[in-house]
């Protein structure tokens, strides 16, 4: 079939950037931009109009990057969807975090001493279906904050003193976006894997006893 991509090799092998599918949030992305930039006068109404018809229907993120490229808001998708080799994250006795829409490397060496370090992927722009984590942790803690779709593998750390505890996916139909492989070893501190909390009651909500709010978690 024309434009089937056979895997071969380890199956890390992945297209480029802009070649990638995009998702319901990249296309929503790309759309607020194109509305912004008519509002600001840089696109007529036809324009606009044409370009996200364009968004709305895009397969990949080649097709969204060529909608914003000539807009100051471009040059969109491709240029944040490029990760990095590697990574490095070091922690002594403060605090280190990645979170909001970061994008997740190929691999990280993660070194706690008695500080933390918070990996959060529920916004994060994953490019490739396996992240390696080598991680060294003395006394602090690193937590890794998951989605659906996300799986953490955490069978290669070796535990001295500490404690290693990875929750299983909140909805396991989901397909696999990422999988996280961590090793290293931990010392008297803590690895921990799991989704991210409901958010906390308002002050009314709270004297109204009103359900807690669900967490909201998307799964692209």
């Amino acid at each position: 079939m024309t434009g089937e991509v056979t895997p071969r090799g380890s199956g890390d092998e992945r297209l480029p950037a802009g070649e990638l599918r995009a998702s319901h949030e990249d296309r929503d992305r790309i759309v607020e931009l194109l509305r912004m930039a008519a509002g600001d006068g840089r696109l007529t109404a036809e324009e606009l109009d044409q370009r996200l018809e364009v968004a709305l229907t895009a397969r990949t993120f080649g097709e969204l990057t060529a909608l914003t490229k000539d807009l100051p808001a471009g040059p969109g998708l491709a240029a944040t969807a490029e990760p990095k080799d590697l990574v490095r994250v070091e922690a002594h006795s403060g605090s280190a975090k990645r979170d909001g829409r970061w994008v997740v490397p190929k691999r990280m060496e993660i070194r706690v001493a008695s500080g933390s370090v918070r990996l959060d992927f529920t916004e994060a722009v994953i490019t490739q279906p396996v992240l390696r984590i080598d991680a060294e942790v003395t006394s602090g803690s690193l937590t890794l904050i998951t989605k659906p779709g996300i799986v953490v593998d955490a069978d290669d750390v070796s535990i001295r003193s500490g404690t290693v505890k990875v929750r299983p996916p909140e909805d396991p139909e989901v397909p696999a976006l990422l999988s996280i492989h961590v090793s290293g070893k931990v010392g008297s501190g803590t690895i921990s894997a799991r989704p991210p909390r409901p958010p906390r009651r308002t002050f009314w909500q709270w004297l109204l006893r009103r359900p807690r709010p669900r967490a909201i978690t998307r799964g692209s």
